[in-house]
């Protein structure tokens, strides 16, 4: 009888064992728990932007020549209507002073045309009125009158020439103005490409060529950046955006949405564009430099204070595996969702604060109803 007693405590001893050794383990799982917090949807753009200036001038001479004068550097802050380059021009000064010249002698003409015609005027006033008396001849007096009106028109004549002369003067200041670049706008010379007695040439059509004068007025900046063609429809003119720079990594721009543009870049067919304009908030960026690499995050709707979840816990049908702590099972529970982004996803309905869910939801063997045990 002890033999049979020990027999039947071994075998028990056995089927614990192997029930020990092969029941279904806890599924090790990560949680997360349900927090308050904000929830901001944004637009960010697809590639690099660019910090633009809101005027740029890439300037060239209208004509090719010689370079005769260039009394401004790289980098050098000039003012509008500043003179920034002059072509030699001394045939075209010439043709100015003798424009000026010949404008001088057509007025000095007139006067005399027009004190003769004055003289004539009086003579035939004076023998009109003797003539009334009976002391001249009537064709003396008609003589006389039509002598005065010719040398009125002779007067008006060569007043007209001197206007003329005058304009001959414009035309000669313009193409004079033709071998001469000045600045548009108050800015900084950013690139000069030519020296002092080098030739320059106007761009041939078709042809692009590297401006003689860029000319950037850095006192008011933007961001250009391209977003996917299927965000565009949700950006508006107006809307905040935040402004990152890689040349400041831990620094935050506010700025606003200026402009977007009305019409898809197709440059890549597989990725189409919409470009937007972002202006800074804080014009007072000395810092700052055109050419810059910058992304532009576009803020659609953010709330402040509200229950929120990662957004990658979430599974197909809005549901995540709520940890039952008093049991050590999960729980499939479908939830109602407001504003998401990729980080975070708002719940207004199906969890309440301080619940954890499981966040590595791709571990095998997760689902409703299992037993798991969190790292």
């Amino acid at each position: 009888m002890k033999n049979f007693y020990i027999f039947l405590l071994v075998v028990f001893v056995g089927i614990t064992a192997f029930w020990l050794l092969n029941r279904p383990q806890p599924i090790l799982v990560t949680l997360v728990s349900a927090e308050r917090g904000s929830v901001t949807v944004t637009v960010v753009n697809t590639r690099a932007g660019t910090v633009d200036a809101c005027r740029r001038a890439e300037l060239s001479p209208a004509l090719g020549g010689q370079i005769s004068r260039l009394p401004v550097s790289d980098g050098d802050y000039v003012e509008e209507g500043q003179l920034l380059l002059e072509l030699w021009n001394a045939d075209l000064k010439a043709e100015r002073t003798r424009a000026e010249r010949d404008a001088i002698a057509s007025r000095s003409r007139a006067r005399e045309v027009c004190v003769i015609a004055d003289v004539a005027q009086r003579e035939a006033n004076r023998l009109t009125q003797i003539e009334a008396q009976g002391l001249a001849s009537v064709e003396a007096a008609e003589k006389a009158v039509g002598d005065a009106e010719s040398r009125a028109a002779a007067c008006t004549a060569a007043r007209d020439v001197t206007t003329v002369s005058e304009a001959g003067i414009a035309i000669a200041e313009a193409a004079l103005e033709r071998t001469r670049l000045t600045a548009p706008f108050s800015g900084v010379i950013a690139e000069i490409n030519g020296e002092l007695g080098e030739f320059v040439t106007p761009s041939p059509v078709g042809i692009p060529m590297p401006p003689t004068v860029d000319l950037i007025d850095a006192t008011c900046l933007y961001i250009s950046a391209p977003i996917d063609e299927v965000d565009a429809p949700l950006v508006k003119e107006g809307l905040p955006a935040i402004i990152s720079l890689d040349a400041f990594p831990d620094r935050k721009f506010s700025g606003h949405v200026r402009r977007v543009a009305p019409y898809v870049l197709d440059l890549e067919k597989q990725a189409r564009t919409v470009e937007i304009e972002a202006e800074f908030n804080d014009t007072n960026n000395d810092n700052l430099l055109p050419g810059y690499s910058a992304d532009v995050e576009v803020l659609l709707a953010s709330r402040e204070d509200v229950l929120r979840i990662p957004t990658s816990v979430i599974t197909e049908g809005n549901k995540v595996f709520i940890f039952q702590k008093e049991t050590g099972q999960l729980t499939l529970r479908e939830v109602e969702t407001g504003l998401s982004n990729w980080e975070f996803t708002e719940i207004t309905a199906g969890l309440r604060e301080g619940e954890q869910v499981v966040s590595s939801i791709d571990r095998e063997g997760i689902g409703d109803g299992v037993a798991v045990q969190p790292e």
